[in-house]
This record gives structure tokens, C-alpha cells and sequence, in this order.
């Protein structure tokens, strides 16, 4: 009875959980004026134009953009991230404890403080109004710095390192071969959270791009349909669209997520 009772309650939020994305999906297949009538509760018949639409307004381009946006951002941000953690984690030098306040009280500082400054940083470097400045701000990632240095104290055992050390090993063969065949499921665990929010990402894209050919997925979604009239129907079908790589992502590596996140959790 216990059971049972707790499977219903997990079915009854499982639905409550997906029902947006159900009515995101059916308000796509339907004309855009019709939305305003109500909530439509089953599927229409105009989904051929949305896609239609949105497929005109060079959509394919912008998931492009939003394809390498969010790839380049994954291995710049696990790559700066990793080397941060090991450093700060596993060797003794000094500033080690000042480096580590450090990546925590920038993770306090709003993002947008930084903001008007890192855009003349990146004009000065010459790269404003590219895709560039939405990738070069995951080198400087302070949640990933410390939820690797957090992993590494953790996960690797420090006893395990001297004897590759002193079986003659080298610093980078340690890396390579010791460290990140254990860290797979923080890695798996930035890489899922990296790509999610960069692939969300509104704020930086709106204020740094402005030419469309650079447009990623948000803003082009909030820019769709706004010519002549503001299309609801087809920015619900390109959201739609823009949901499939990260249910994807997320479906692939649900374990691995799960798993990195709740190391370290328990101690035994």
C-alpha cells in the first residue's frame, strides 16, 4: 500500500512536471491568434506553417551558432575549471587558500556587475559582436573552479598520487591517466550544467550581438515574428525545437549527472 501510494504520488508530479512542455508542443501546431481564445488542450492543424516560418528565418544558421557556442563553452569551461581544481586541490603553494576565497567570492558577485566592463574588454580585443565574447566568458567559470577543487578533495585520494609520483610518473601522466578517469562523473556533471546554461543563455547574447547572422537560439526565439506581427505559434514551435538537444543531453546522461552531483555527499 506504502508503495503504491508513493508510486501514484511520483505519476501524479511526473505529469504535473511535463504538462508545460506538453501544452509548449500543442500551442505550436496551432495558429497564433487562436492562442488567445484559451489554452488549447489538443494538438492543431497548423503546424506546416510554423515550421515554415520559422524555418524561413534561417533557423538552421542560429542552432548552428548555438551548437558551437555551447560545445566551445563546455571544453573551455572543464578544461580551465579542471586544471583550477587540481591545482588548488591537490598541491601545496603559496596563495592556495587565498586563490580558493577567491573563486568563492566571485561566485557572490552578480554577473552583471561585471558586465558593461567585460563588453570593452572584448571591443578592445576586437572581437566584439561575435559569438566570441558568449564563449570566452565560460575561461573564467568560478562555479566550476569550485565544484571541481570540492570533487577533487573528495574523489582522489591524495595517497594515490604520491605513489604514481613515486612509481615515476609524471605530472601530466597523472593527469591524464589517474585524475580524469576518476573525475568522468564531475566532468559529466559540468560539461550537462556548462551546456545547459549556455545554451539558455539571454542576457550576454542580447547585450553583446547584434548583427542576426551571430544571433543565438534566445534571442533569435524572441525575435521571431515581430516584422509585421509577433508570431506566438512559431517562437512555441522553434522553442520546441530548441528543447530536443537538451532533453537529449539530459536523457544520455541523467546517471552520470546524478552520480557527479551526489559525490561526496557521503563520507564514509
Amino acid at each position: 500500500m506504502k508503495t503504491a501510494s508513493m508510486w501514484f504520488c511520483l505519476i501524479v508530479i511526473s505529469l504535473l512536471s511535463l504538462f508545460p512542455f506538453y501544452i509548449m508542443i500543442v500551442m505550436g501546431t496551432h495558429y497564433s491568434e487562436d492562442l488567445f481564445k484559451g489554452i488549447p488542450i489538443l494538438p492543431g492543424n497548423y503546424l506546416g506553417e510554423n515550421l515554415k516560418t520559422v524555418l524561413q528565418a534561417d533557423f538552421l544558421k542560429v542552432y548552428g551558432n548555438s551548437l558551437i557556442v555551447s560545445v566551445a563553452s563546455v571544453l573551455l569551461a572543464t578544461l580551465t575549471s579542471t586544471l583550477i581544481g587540481y591545482a588548488v586541490a591537490k598541491f601545496e603553494f603559496r596563495g592556495r587558500k587565498l586563490l580558493q576565497t577567491f573563486v568563492i567570492i566571485t561566485m557572490m558577485v552578480p554577473t552583471q556587475v561585471g558586465l558593461i566592463g567585460y563588453i570593452i574588454e572584448m571591443r578592445h580585443l576586437g572581437v566584439g559582436n561575435t559569438l566570441w565574447p558568449v564563449i570566452l566568458v565560460w575561461a573564467a567559470f568560478p562555479f566550476g573552479a569550485f565544484f571541481m577543487i570540492q570533487f577533487m578533495r573528495d574523489s582522489i585520494p591524495t595517497d594515490l598520487l604520491e605513489c604514481a609520483r613515486i612509481d615515476g610518473c609524471s605530472e601530466p601522466g597523472i593527469l591524464l591517466r589517474i585524475v580524469l578517469p576518476i573525475m568522468k562523473p564531475g566532468l559529466a556533471t559540468l560539461a550537462t550544467l556548462v551546456f545547459l546554461w549556455s545554451w539558455n543563455n539571454y542576457l550576454l547574447p542580447l547585450v553583446t550581438i547584434n548583427k542576426s547572422e551571430w544571433y543565438t537560439l534566445p534571442i533569435f526565439i524572441s525575435n521571431l515574428g515581430i516584422v509585421h506581427r509577433t508570431d506566438y505559434a512559431a517562437r512555441m514551435t522553434a522553442l520546441t525545437m530548441t528543447t530536443i538537444p537538451v532533453l537529449i543531453l539530459f536523457i544520455l546522461g541523467s546517471k552520470t549527472f546524478m552520480k557527479g552531483l551526489t559525490a561526496g555527499a557521503v563520507k564514509g
